[in-house]
């Protein structure tokens, strides 16, 4: 079941988005402020946002490009009482898949929603997004943020491997076998030395590649 994030502020809407939504058979989320909501979308395992642009805490455009620099790949459908042309196009630069302005309807939205999970089924086939980290199966680039991230082969490997397993720790011995190919050798510590040289490359700021004592490594996810 789709799980789809509602970052809306007034309480009657939210009420009548999850009642209606559910309905749709998708499993409902929601937050009433900007900080609240970009901490759900940026932390939680979610497939969609319906996004307010008047939000209090955070604005929904500044939560907008929290989750276009976190999590590229998440869609964002942007729901608001703005319905000028500016505000549509300055929306969708922004990052947002879609731009639905209110009063709407409920079947409409619900409509769109799917639209974009199918769109974004398809693209995660190529791609995999995380923690800031976009990576391009199809032309293997990576980026973190804006930055492209130039890695050797095993480095690319061993980051989708982690990637694919996100938040889940893998022992040195699976990582070996993935990325490398063969058994596990209690005498190498290649896998170590190419996590090191895999955080250094992701550059400056918390590396979501964190140490499991005694197990190996796991991407946990977590934003910068």
């Amino acid at each position: 079941m789709e799980r789809i994030l509602v970052i809306e502020d007034e309480v009657g809407i939210v009420d009548f988005l999850e009642r209606g939504l559910s309905a749709e058979g998708f499993e409902v989320r929601s937050a009433l402020d900007g900080v609240k909501g970009t901490e759900l979308a940026l932390s939680e395992d979610i497939d969609l946002v319906v996004l307010d642009l008047m939000l209090p805490e955070r604005s929904g455009s500044e939560v907008l490009a929290m989750i276009h620099e976190a999590r590229r790949g998440l869609p964002v459908i942007v729901l608001t009482a703005r319905g000028e042309v500016e505000d549509r196009v300055s929306g969708l630069d922004a990052g947002a898949v879609d731009y639905l302005v209110k009063p709407f309807s409920l079947s409409e939205l619900a409509a769109r929603i799917r639209a974009q999970l199918r769109v974004a089924g398809q693209t995660q086939a190529t791609r995999l997004s995380a923690a800031g980290i976009d990576v391009n199966l199809l032309t293997r680039e990576v980026h973190r943020g804006d930055q492209l991230v130039r890695l050797s082969t095993t480095e690319f490997e061993l980051l989708v491997y982690l990637m694919r397993n996100r938040g889940r720790a893998v022992s040195r011995e699976q990582i070996l076998r993935a990325v490398w190919g063969y058994g596990y050798d209690p005498g190498t510590n290649v896998v170590d030395v190419y996590v090191g040289y895999l955080r250094r490359k992701l550059g400056s700021g918390r590396t979501p590649i964190t140490t499991v004592r005694s197990v190996g490594y796991i991407f946990d996810g977590a934003t910068d």
